[in-house]
């Protein structure tokens, strides 16, 4: 009696099978490291960088260096949460309610705004491109269910703001203080902090350094979320007061 060959279906699954875990594996390895190891780059700015050359643009320079959390003043981060994501330090990863907003107005034809939190944005910038189609959504959710479960809250907003496109080519508070303010993080004040997380929407278009009247507004209520938030102290997840957003 010969033996039972596989199936080809069978034959076919079983590669599969062994490459999705070794990617799974591999790519929990990754952010794992990255808890404890500083990103040099990130795949937004090696995409920007590729465009820059495939457009020709000679005169782009990518600006980027890594700063400590400790050498950061603390109303970036806190303007950062009060800019784009004020349930950071309580949400695991996805802000729900934001979500269904965003689905609630674009069911009334409303425009199509973004309910992405730090932690989508972070794993967004760090591991995949910009575009809106569902595989990059999926990808997105994948990896900001990994940084979650892997990195604590403070090292998310470290990474993000680091890694934020804060203008053309410019690319983290390090090199943002530098650029706009002639200064290093440790020393940005609450208004510039404010300022850089006014831009953080459209950071091509808009400027920290020569605001419009868009960005002056945005940057004021910024100032006043930032003090009705409570200070640097609600980013360690103490009682949240009264917020503007999220």
């Amino acid at each position: 009696m010969s033996p039972t060959r596989p199936r080809p279906l069978a034959r076919l699954l079983r590669p599969l099978a062994i490459l999705a875990v070794a990617w799974l594996a591999l790519s929990w390895w990754v952010v794992l490291v990255l808890r404890f190891v500083p990103p040099w780059t990130s795949a937004v700015m090696m995409e920007r960088r590729l465009g820059a050359l495939v457009h020709g643009e000679r005169d782009f320079q990518l600006r980027h260096h890594w700063v400590p959390w400790d050498e950061m003043a603390p109303s970036v981060p806190l303007a950062m949460v009060a800019g784009e994501d004020q349930k950071f330090p309580f949400h695991h990863g996805f802000d729900f309610d934001s979500i269904q907003d965003a689905m609630d107005d674009a069911d009334d034809g409303k425009r199509l705004r973004g309910a992405s939190t730090i932690s989508q944005q972070t794993a967004k910038n760090l591991f995949l491109w910009n575009g809106r189609s569902f595989v990059r959504k999926g990808l997105e959710a994948y990896f900001t269910v990994l940084i979650e479960l892997t990195w604590p809250k403070q090292r998310i907003l470290e990474v993000y703001a680091n890694i934020a496109e804060l203008g053309d080519g410019v690319y983290g508070v390090g090199a943002a203080s530098e650029a706009y303010f002639h200064t290093v993080p440790a020393r940005l004040g609450p208004a510039q902090a404010a300022r850089l997380a006014a831009v953080l929407p459209s950071p091509r278009r808009l400027h920290a350094d020569r605001p419009s009247a868009y960005v002056q507004r945005r940057t004021d209520w910024i100032q006043r979320q930032m003090g009705q938030l409570g200070g640097p102290g609600y980013l360690q997840g103490r009682a949240p007061a009264r917020t503007g957003r999220r």
